[in-house]
């Protein structure tokens, strides 16, 4: 019951957050949410504070991702919804252009072959590269080619 209110309260309104962060947040906000996350984790193994163990129990008994991990999984997420006609908002849409249809026009480029996304250039180097527009497309570029796959759903695996 205590995990079941931990993951509806805690963990949902942790991942909202996680939602509203990019990629390259500062530390001093990311560490806080992680300190939450491994409270309750701790409530839900009833742990003491300094027990070792909690970053395994948090991976594999859980099976949460840090809070760093939860923003990239975010971010990729959305790029992913975004590349799914009806998925995301129009003007989420309109930030993520394959390389394909931006190289067509030069005669195409190697990474056309892919599912890579155009990266534009930033400004400013430390709000500028954490605008999805940015952080988005590098984060897919990022991810290997069998988790671009257009076939991969969001569905859970249940575990019988």
């Amino acid at each position: 019951m205590i995990t079941t209110l931990i993951r509806a309260f805690v963990s949902s309104r942790v991942d909202y957050c996680c939602s509203l962060l990019i990629v390259w947040s500062p530390r001093s906000v990311t560490d806080k949410l992680q300190r939450v996350l491994n409270a309750a984790a701790r409530v839900i193994t009833n742990t003491k504070k300094y027990e070792s163990g909690l970053s395994w129990t948090l991976h594999h008994g859980l099976r949460w991702l840090d809070v760093t991990e939860r923003i990239q999984f975010r971010v990729a997420a959305t790029v992913y919804q975004c590349l799914q006609h009806g998925m995301a908002a129009a003007y989420l849409t309109e930030l993520c252009t394959p390389v394909a249809a931006s190289a067509s026009r030069r005669g195409g480029l190697r990474s056309s072959t892919t599912s890579d996304l155009v990266i534009p250039r930033c400004r400013l180097s430390t709000y500028g590269s954490r605008a999805f527009s940015v952080a988005g497309p590098v984060r897919w570029n990022g991810l290997p080619n069998y988790l671009k796959s257009p076939h991969i759903s969001f569905e859970r695996q249940h575990e019988g």
